[in-house]
């Protein structure tokens, strides 16, 4: 079943390529969807996907690269919506 899902990251997210790995990670699974910075240092996004897929992004989120520190993770279901790719917004 195709969902899409709002999520924030925060910690140690910017500066350590979170973003790029991030839309690595989703291509791989087959995610369309975005992720940018926040003034605030953190990361947001959306991804749509079938919702094991999304749930392995989920997970992968919860600690990101290796030189990230995931300190908080929100996640939660939106209305669905469609994207051509993942792709990294500025």
């Amino acid at each position: 079943m195709e969902k899409t899902c709002y999520f924030k990251v925060s910690g140690l997210v910017q500066g350590v390529f979170f973003r790029q790995t991030t839309r690595e990670q989703a291509r791989l699974l087959g995610i369309t969807g975005w992720v940018r910075n926040l003034p605030d240092g953190s990361v947001e996004g959306q991804a749509s996907g079938d919702e094991a897929k999304l749930n392995t992004l989920r997970e992968w989120l919860q600690y990101g690269p290796r030189a990230a520190t995931v300190l908080k993770l929100e996640w939660e279901e939106m209305e669905l919506q469609y994207f051509n790719d993942f792709a990294i917004r500025h």
